[in-house]
């Protein structure tokens, strides 16, 4: 931001037409006034911090709440923010979701949430009461696709990486595999190798894996993990601890509990098609996600995944980085949400482009009475 903003703000000249030839037309952007960013506790630094850049490049002031499941990196910020940051233009409140309905009363210019579906449906209403445009980051079931032409080795390395980093806790870990019937047996034995490469033969002694956030999302991720499936590998839990060890599901059906709901926690269903065709309809059925990954290395299959599935990002033979460059929006589309942040896209999203015509003051040869003048050339 600090490198270009100088150009995001310079105005932009627009096309003219006959009636505007020795005008000048232009598009500049304004502050939109004061904005709310919400953050979410799966990444509580990153989705506060990150929007309220690209709402201070824009020109404007800023309220931030963290997300209160994480307690105590909210009070850090409700701490640092003020010290580095103008109080008179930016403030951390400590809020719960129950006190959103009082907040969003007061009004803001513009609304960014992250958060569940539900929460977002709730906040997008709020906001229609008085004609707040919003921001909505709302994640989903992010499909992975994994093709017969696949470099087997690489590829169980990248999905484990992003499914059970921070416990399988992020908004665009890779939600479920689709892979060919083909290489399933494979694709298992491959992924219970890297999880033991990755944490070893005790993964709950491994300083990498990290834990559930609270007792709330464990008993939630705990219910649904033994009504889906069969665990292929891992499954143990530990309640004292909020412990899930990373686990592999198989025999999961479309029905089970696990393909009903967004997973936050260590834990990654395998479910088997017969092709691209059969995955592209799959992933189409369900409700539009955040991220689409597929790993092959066929390029007309990573093509057709990419141009026939809809989704907010897109990434191939990896995951998660997309959501990690600066110079791609990121955002989701339909139920994962609307609007998009990152670099020039978080200016434009604080922003108002405000259409410009200047004119000069040379007289006007359409004015009334139209027919007068006409009659007298």
């Amino acid at each position: 931001a600090i490198n270009n903003l100088k150009r995001w703000m310079q105005p932009q000249p627009a096309e003219r037409n006959l009636s505007t030839t020795l005008d000048e037309c232009l598009v500049i952007s304004e502050p939109l006034g004061v904005v709310f960013i919400r953050g979410t506790w799966c990444s509580p630094v990153q989705m506060c911090l990150v929007p309220l850049v690209g709402a201070i490049a824009a020109g404007n002031c800023a309220i931030i709440s963290p997300s209160d499941c994480t307690t105590h990196t909210a009070e850090l910020l409700h701490r640092l923010v003020p010290f580095y940051l103008d109080n008179e233009c930016f403030h951390v409140i400590l809020a719960g979701l129950s006190d959103l309905p009082e907040i969003l009363d007061l009004k803001f210019d513009h609304i960014f949430f992250t958060g569940s579906r539900e929460d977002g449906s709730k906040v997008a209403l709020a906001a229609a009461r008085t004609f707040t445009p919003v921001t909505l980051i709302l994640g989903g079931k992010n499909p992975c696709y994994v093709d017969q032409h696949c470099d087997i080795a690489t590829t169980v390395q990248r999905i484990a990486w992003a499914r059970f980093h921070n416990a399988g806790q992020s908004l665009v870990a890779p939600g479920y595999i689709l892979c060919h019937v083909d290489v399933k047996a494979r694709l298992v034995q491959a992924l219970k190798c890297c999880l033991m490469q990755f944490y070893g033969p005790d993964p709950r002694e491994s300083r990498s894996f990290g834990r559930m956030v609270n007792m709330e999302i464990f008993n939630r991720m705990r219910d649904v993990l033994w009504r889906s499936g069969k665990v292929a590998v891992g499954g143990q839990v530990i309640e004292a601890e909020k412990y899930i060890a990373p686990t592999i599901l198989t025999e999961v059906t479309e029905s089970d509990p696990i393909m009903q709901q967004e997973v936050f926690g260590p834990v990654l269903p395998v479910l088997t098609v017969d092709g691209v065709d059969e995955a592209i309809t799959f992933i189409n059925k369900q409700e539009k996600p955040l991220c689409v990954y597929a790993y092959s290395t066929n390029s007309k299959v990573i093509s057709r995944l990419m141009s026939e599935t809809s989704s907010g990002s897109f990434c191939s033979n990896d995951c998660a980085l997309q959501s990690l460059m600066v110079a791609l929006p990121f955002g989701g589309v339909g139920a994962s949400g609307m609007g998009s942040f990152h670099g020039r896209y978080s200016f434009d999203t604080f922003s108002h482009r405000k259409s410009c015509l200047l004119r000069g003051t040379w007289q006007h040869l359409d004015l009334p009475p139209l027919i007068a003048q006409l009659e007298q050339h």
